[in-house]
């Protein structure tokens, strides 16, 4: 599980170049089909229906790979085996199983354990380490695997119940929940990805590719980090939007060795209170343009 510190970091978030769209969470409106618990039996509701649903997609990986190392004394190289544990998510049938870059990176040899203890050798079909993920197909599967469905059309909102899915510290299978506290998150300095969906939901290291449901039983991101001094979780984690997972999902299964991303050829800055009120603007949204690269698209 990779962990960040809280360094300023400034992101661009544009639709055309992959990104999720603004929530109107973000600016303060909801859905009106959310309903709070009305009395204290609804507070007791159990979860355990999304979860019978869900959990028997989400896969245990534990990963080994040949690190080159140099002697520290004497300078002379050599090599050590080095180990990851994870969580992965099926997304086909036939074993197609998306999980984060970085369980799966530089390992020469995957092994993937589904709910029901049965084990697979796995190989990379496609890695993208700007996303963080990567696409594994399960060999040797001849029948039909549980799926979740990539829910990449429905607006989430702040506050919509989660429930994430995952191995933490190689424990087995386990189920936390919590809430989105954040959409669009994209001052994180963890990866190239754009945006996250921000949660309290416990997210440990193992827990990393795997699942965050919504209360439909739809995959709704990929935990992928936390912000924590300790290395476990504080309730500050994110997810890769479940619209980034779909678009590296369908181009892994589509035949193609690498994501292909449009590039504006421009460099943008988040405009600040301080750019807001220099540039006469009533609030501070949107991006302003800082450069723009010469042969670029435009």
């Amino acid at each position: 599980m990779k962990t960040g510190s809280l360094a300023i970091a400034l992101a661009l978030t544009l639709a055309a170049c992959g990104q999720a769209d603004s929530s109107k969470a973000q600016d303060g409106v909801f859905a009106e089909n959310r309903v709070v618990p009305g009395d204290a039996m609804a507070m007791k509701s159990s979860f355990a229906p999304v979860v019978r649903a869900a959990a028997p997609a989400v896969v245990n990986i534990a990963a080994r790979g040949v690190q080159q190392v140099r002697d520290p004394f004497f300078g002379m190289p050599g090599q050590r085996e080095t180990g990851s544990v994870g969580s992965g998510v099926i997304v086909r049938a036939n074993g197609v199983v998306v999980t984060n870059f970085h369980v799966v990176n530089g390992m020469s040899s995957i092994r993937v354990i589904l709910s029901d203890r049965r084990e697979f050798e796995a190989r990379v079909v496609l890695s993208d380490e700007r996303s963080d993920l990567a696409v594994l197909q399960l060999e040797g599967v001849n029948e039909r695997l549980p799926v979740l469905n990539i829910d990449d059309r429905e607006e989430q909102q702040v506050g919509d119940l989660v429930l994430a899915i995952g191995n933490p510290f190689g424990v087995g299978q386990t189920v936390t929940n919590g809430i989105i506290s954040a959409l669009n998150r994209t001052e994180t300095n963890i990866s190239d990805s754009g945006s996250f969906i921000q949660t309290d939901a416990a997210i440990n290291p193992g827990n990393s590719g795997g699942a965050l449901v919504d209360m439909d039983g739809d995959l709704i991101g990929i935990n992928s980090a936390i912000f924590s001094r300790s290395g476990s979780s504080s309730g500050v984690g994110f997810a890769i939007p479940a619209a980034q997972v779909k678009r590296v999902v369908d181009t892994a299964v589509g035949g193609a060795s690498a994501v292909v991303r449009p590039w504006l050829g421009v460099k943008g800055e988040t405009v600040s209170a301080d750019i807001a009120r220099s540039l006469g603007l009533e609030r501070p949204q949107g991006v302003i343009v800082t450069n723009v690269w010469a042969n670029g698209p435009g």
